[in-house]
């Protein structure tokens, strides 16, 4: 038994290990998997490829402009353990760590969710890395984004399809900063692309304060891609002949359906 037990603490203590590990940014043609019609256009960013999605980031705002990544139906419901590693990208000299945040009354909020890439260990770290990170308030991060991101789960996995994602702040000179130089941006988008059918669908949302809570209705936030792209300053590629969705259009989900299939897959403890 006591074999047994030293065992097992040398399996955690490594998986800790192997979890914990930063690796360098992959190539950026290593990403094309996470732009799959072609790289997003903006100034003044830097990419970088981690393992499940593609960065653009900006240095001298401390943030990224956009991160792009495909979720597929099968990593919709992954069973890794939130870890909460939220962690500086040390490949990244002078970007935003963890201290910025503190004593600011702002989340340090995902634009790839960690629940999209809880399939794997290492991935589930990248996705704490600060540099996938922007400034949100409590009021958005865990009210309607969070329920976006949960709907996206819902469509691919529901639907069986996979989905093109791609979200980031918009902000300019005269928006607020925090720590050391962090900007907080005073918009949110998000862009979802579904590769079976070419259908997109957009949506923009308000991060000016006092941060009122925006409800659960993702209607009153779709906006056009074009006017998306106009105001956070990306061109994005997007597949020929695409099909804008029309606010009321969007792909349903049964959320209850979806949670219990997480707890089926993931234990009675889980949830989405």
């Amino acid at each position: 038994m006591k074999r047994l037990l030293v065992a097992l603490a040398i399996l955690v203590v490594s998986l800790q290990s192997y979890a914990w590990t930063q690796r360098q940014p992959f190539p950026v043609q290593n990403c094309q998997v996470h732009a799959p019609y072609g790289f997003p256009q903006a100034q003044g960013v830097v990419p970088l490829c981690q393992q499940a999605y593609l960065v653009g980031y900006d240095a001298a705002a401390k943030l990224p402009r956009f991160v792009t990544y495909e979720l597929l139906p099968q990593n919709a419901l992954g069973c890794v353990a939130r870890t909460n590693a939220f962690v500086a990208n040390q490949f990244v000299p002078n970007g935003a760590v963890p201290g910025d945040y503190a004593a600011t009354g702002y989340d340090k909020g995902h634009m790839a969710p960690d629940g999209d890439l809880s399939w794997d260990v290492q991935v589930e770290f990248e996705s704490f890395l600060m540099t996938n990170m922007s400034p949100q308030a409590g009021s958005l991060n865990r009210g309607i984004w969070k329920l976006l991101e949960t709907s996206v789960r819902g469509w691919a996995v529901q639907r069986n399809q996979s989905y093109w994602v791609v979200a980031g702040g918009v902000y300019n000179a005269q928006d607020k900063q925090i720590g050391k130089g962090v900007v907080v941006p005073h918009a949110f988008y998000k862009i979802v692309v579904n590769n079976q059918t070419g259908e997109v669908a957009g949506w923009m949302f308000p991060h000016v304060a006092p941060y009122p809570n925006l409800g659960n209705d993702l209607t009153k936030f779709r906006m056009p891609i074009s006017q998306i792209e106009q105001q956070a300053g990306v061109m994005y590629a997007l597949p020929q002949g695409i099909k804008e969705l029309q606010p009321g259009q969007e792909w349903t989900v049964d959320f209850g359906k979806l949670t219990n299939a997480k707890r089926a897959k993931c234990g009675a403890s889980s949830s989405d």
